[in-house]
Formats: C-alpha cells, structure tokens, sequence
C-alpha cells in the first residue's frame, strides 16, 4: 500500500457557476469570467503573473464523482462508453481540473480570468504559465 498524498489547496474560484448541469463543458463553450482567490501566505508565488498571461490552472474538482471509469463523452449517451482517461469528464479516481485561462485583471490575490469553467468554491490546487510552444 502505498502512503497517502497531501495537495493543499492554494485558494479557490470565486464563480457564478453553482451547479455542474449549467456548467459549460469547456471554458471556451460560454464560461464567465471567474475569480482566482489565493491565500494570503502565497502572495510571493502569484507576484509575476500579469494581465494578458495565459496560464493553466489546475483544479480539484470537489464535487465529482471518484467511483466512474468510464463516462459516454460530454455526457451524451449517444457517444460510446469511453473510459475516463480518454476523455475531460470531471468524474475520475482523482478528479483533477486542467483550465486554460488568460488573465484580464490582478486585484492584490485575486486574478480575474476567462474562460474557467470552475463551479463557485472549487479548490485551486496548482497555477502554471503556458510556455510560448504553447505546451
């Protein structure tokens, strides 16, 4: 067996999206802008990013489900039952969120982005830069 992992949430999404069945499926399918609160201990780690970045935020996806392996893709049941690491679905063993984002405004440890489809609360685990290849 092995040992456990901790993530600790380094803040959260302040959004209006509330519940998963109004959510787009890809922030790029209508999300609204969204906020990034941080906590205040890691104001050192977010003091670079600036208006216009694009970054990746990572996520985790409080309220999926962590028994699903396989999903009918974008919860259509008309798509062939495909299992989860072949597709976006919030529902996994480990309910991971990868978003890119671009920022449009800083406020003190708040980041205003586009396009995040992140329900309102959810944790932000990780913050990263998309590197000019766009990898």
């Amino acid at each position: 067996m092995e040992p456990p992992y901790t993530i600790r949430p380094i803040g959260y999404v302040e959004s209006s999206l509330v519940e998963q069945g109004t959510a787009p499926k890809q922030g790029f399918e209508g999300a609204p802008d969204a906020w990034l609160v941080f906590d205040p201990d890691l104001a050192e780690g977010i003091r670079d990013l600036r208006v216009g970045a694009d970054i990746f935020v990572v996520t985790w996806l409080h309220q999926a489900r962590r028994d699903v392996l396989a999903v009918h893709p974008r919860d259509d049941p008309r798509n062939p039952l495909t299992g989860v690491f072949s597709t976006r679905s919030q529902d996994r063993p480990n309910p991971i969120g990868l978003h890119r984002v671009q920022v449009v405004a800083i406020d003190e440890l708040r980041l205003l982005v586009h396009n995040l489809e992140a329900l309102n609360g959810t944790p932000i685990v990780d913050v990263k830069p998309v590197l000019a290849d766009g990898r």
